[in-house]
């Protein structure tokens, strides 16, 4: 898998890794994936087990949550891409929608570019 510059979660683990899933990955594909890792690490499938097995299992299924929270979120997966996404700052959705609205503006710019571009007969 390819996880490029990916952050790094409150865990120390890279989300997309964490999910097992590319970086280019769909929204369905990341459902997808939760949805496996989450039937498979949910804490009621692990009550009979020792204290520490269904330890690290609430520990992991929480870790899954969050990275689901961040990665079916367009905005704050945006935000994780870029590198400055904070798991431990829940009091920023100001900050977020800013950064939401920086980075639709510069896709927008892009597109606008590719339209403008001058083409010379050589080039077709």
């Amino acid at each position: 898998m390819d996880n490029g510059s990916a952050a790094v979660s409150a865990a120390g683990t890279c989300y997309y890794s964490l999910l097992g899933i590319r970086r280019d990955s769909s929204a369905a594909e990341i459902r997808t994936a939760y949805r496996k890792l989450a039937l498979k690490w949910h804490p009621d499938r692990w009550t009979r087990e020792p204290a520490a097995a269904a330890g690290e299992a609430k520990r992991r299924f929480q870790c899954i949550q969050e990275a689901y929270s961040v990665l079916a979120d367009n905005g704050k997966r945006a935000i994780y891409d870029a590198g400055i996404f904070d798991p431990f700052d829940d009091h920023d959705q100001d900050f977020t929608e800013f950064m939401e609205e920086m980075l639709s503006m510069m896709d927008s710019v892009k597109t606008e570019k590719k339209r403008y571009i001058r083409r010379t007969p050589e080039d077709i």
